[in-house]
């Protein structure tokens, strides 16, 4: 089962001629294939013709590029073609690359083989990152990712990504919305599906047998909250603290196709947990995918798969796996070829990139440990725990890493009484009964035992963060955060012995420090009608100085400054007055790149306290003396 199998099935978005479905005749065509697909499909499940042994495990390591000030790097592009090597790939944005890992057949020391591979390849990414002043980070989603790397030319080049966010947009008819709350809040719309490069994972592949696909996908499906758990490793996005694995939010809403109406949409997400326990074949559940999900885009076809199976041929399923390859369910099922023989495998799509390659590995062996050492008590799950549950749990791991508690076996528990006394010891036996060399699962197991015992890579950031903005505005404080956590990660500790950022892993060079790194993001504003008694009681009670005044669309209009109005504070006339008479309206503004030196350039020509930050005539900052 060689790597190419694991990225080609897998991932198919990779197929090397994707293109949009523009008019009936190529969704015709399109379609056909797939109903076809389906027939195969059934076919060879019919006939029997599936593998089933030996087991193989497989590996998809996603990685994020940054350059010297630690801030994502756009070089991915140069930096594949440097690393020439057919293990790696792109991904929708440029400063996110992945690493497709030989499969192995499972026994023996298959993980600490998988794990030094893991690090022979990121030894070479890393090799040819450095010839473009770039570094490789491991993380869910990273830190320093802002606005201005979200835009349309931060997507990679190719074409299957420019189709897919062009089909996407064309359905939805409508910019793509997020909206997540944790303790901070993330609110808005965005034009492209570039949010979705935000999520970098460590994604898991289990061989399965077809005859025992439900049973399987119903476990892998019923254990998913208790191991996000003490896999977390995404808190933040955009400077906000949200879920402890923000990534399943994030990834959800960034490639919706559904847009917001005031009838009730019952359709599902194309990214999801799914809605009910699974039954039949595995043709069934692909039909019901079918059925779900619109299809995005389409591929060229030679022939079609009843043909190939036909002449005796095992067909690839072209139409079926690009279909599969824009949906994403958290527990994939994907269809690959081994020494021409079919199989079928789960994706775990779940977990994420990092802390470290230990601990990738530690997660990946503790998700197959339990996915073989389910007791005969747990037998058709289906028929003993509501479906609800399940997805319930899921989603609580998402939000409260290992601070969630599980409804399992009827009852509630924590999450480390959970994993503890029960999923450990599940994982050792399925281990076992795979032929585990015992010394290569205890290593990777007491990882996970130490860090049920400790923290996770969320809880880890999310205290270093909250340490350091006490010192240091939030920009800078992310820039530490990444340069800590490359710091340990070269060192290759496991999370569990991960001290909090000190504050002295990196200082902005005092030439490159911009308006965005020093600026206050979290400014009191007024509108143009509001009354300007109470403008002026709000700055005597917060002791500002400068308010910005916004118009109905919320652009910036205008300035309030004290020296401008304090002579009014004793004018009984005061409340007839109007914001609009008092303000300025010529105001002199900053964007969040300009260089700290410049603006402190700016308001002493101009001898003036502040510089409002704008974006296309939206305030998104203030910087003052203060400040400077």
């Amino acid at each position: 089962m060689p790597h190419n199998l694991v990225k080609d099935t897998s991932n198919t978005m990779g197929e090397k001629i994707v293109k949009k479905i523009n008019n009936a005749e190529e969704k015709t065509i399109y379609i056909n294939h797939l109903l076809k697909d389906i027939e195969a499909l059934d076919m060879m499940l019919e006939k029997g013709m599936f593998q089933t042994t030996p087991i193989h495990i497989g590996a998809e390591q996603e990685f994020c590029l940054v350059n010297e000030f630690w801030d994502p790097s756009d070089l991915g592009v140069e930096i594949l073609k440097e690393i020439d090597d057919d293990h790696f790939t792109s991904e929708i944005n440029k400063y996110n690359l992945e690493i497709n890992l030989d499969a192995l057949k499972l026994g023996d020391r298959c993980f600490s083989k998988l794990h030094k591979e893991l690090n022979k390849l990121l030894s070479k990414a890393k090799t040819a990152a450095e010839k473009h002043n770039a570094k490789v980070i491991l993380t869910g989603i990273l830190p320093t990712i802002t606005y201005k790397y979200l835009v349309y030319s931060y997507m990679t080049p190719i074409e299957r990504y420019k189709v897919l966010n062009e089909a996407i947009k064309s359905i939805r008819k409508e910019d793509i919305e997020l909206h997540i709350k944790g303790v901070d809040e993330v609110n808005l719309h965005h034009d492209t599906i570039l949010y979705e490069g935000c999520n970098t994972s460590f994604q898991a592949h289990l061989q399965i047998d077809p005859a025992n696909f439900a049973n399987m996908y119903n476990w892998a499906q019923a254990i998913a909250g208790p191991v996000l758990s003490i896999c977390t490793n995404s808190p933040l996005l955009l400077g906000k603290e949200l879920w402890e694995e923000t990534r399943i939010a994030l990834f959800t809403q960034s490639v919706d196709t559904r847009s917001s109406t005031f009838i009730l949409n019952e359709k599902e997400s194309r990214v999801s947990f799914g809605s009910n326990w699974v039954n039949g074949t595995i043709a069934d559940f692909y039909k019901d995918s079918i059925i779900n999900f619109r299809s995005l885009v389409t591929t060229s076809f030679e022939t079609d798969s009843l043909t190939q199976l036909n002449k005796g041929k095992i067909p690839k399923l072209r139409a079926l796996s690009v279909h599969n390859g824009t949906t994403y369910r958290w527990n994939r099922l994907c269809y690959g070829i081994t020494d021409n023989q079919p199989h079928v495998r789960i994706e775990n799509r779940y977990m994420p990139s990092g802390p470290t390659t230990e601990d990738e590995i530690a997660n990946m062996m503790f998700w197959v440990g339990i996915m073989h050492g389910r007791p005969k008590a747990y037998d058709d799950i289906h028929t003993k725990m509501d479906f609800k549950d399940a997805k319930g749990n899921f989603f609580n791991a998402a939000r409260y890493g290992m601070g969630a508690q599980f409804h399992w076996d009827g009852k509630l528990i924590s999450s480390q009484e959970l994993l503890l006394d029960h999923f450990l010891p599940m994982a050792f036996r399925g281990l076992y009964s795979m032929n585990i060399e015992p010394q290569d699962a205890e290593h990777y197991l007491s990882i996970i035992e130490k860090r049920i015992r400790s923290h996770t890579g969320s809880r880890w950031m999310i205290k270093s963060y909250r340490k350091l903005l006490k010192n240091y505005k939030a920009p800078e404080a992310l820039k530490i955060m990444v340069a800590t956590m490359y710091e340990r990660q070269e060192k290759r500790y496991t999370i569990d012995a991960w001290q909090l950022s000190r504050g002295d892993e990196y200082k902005i060079p005092k030439k490159q420090v911009t308006v965005g790194d020093r600026m206050n993001s979290k400014t009191i504003t007024a509108q143009d009608i509001d009354s300007a008694a109470l403008v002026l009681k709000m700055m005597r009670w917060k002791n500002i100085h400068h308010t910005p005044i916004l118009d109905d669309d919320l652009n910036l209009v205008g300035l309030l400054s004290w020296v401008d109005v304090e002579h009014y504070i004793n004018n009984p006339d005061l409340k007839l007055q109007s914001i609009r008479n008092i303000m300025k309206t010529k105001l002199i503004t900053a964007d969040q790149d300009m260089l700290l030196d410049e603006a402190k350039r700016v308001m002493k020509e101009n001898k003036i306290n502040c510089l409002p930050v704008v974006k296309e005539k939206k305030l998104i900052g203030i910087i003052t003396n203060n400040d400077l």
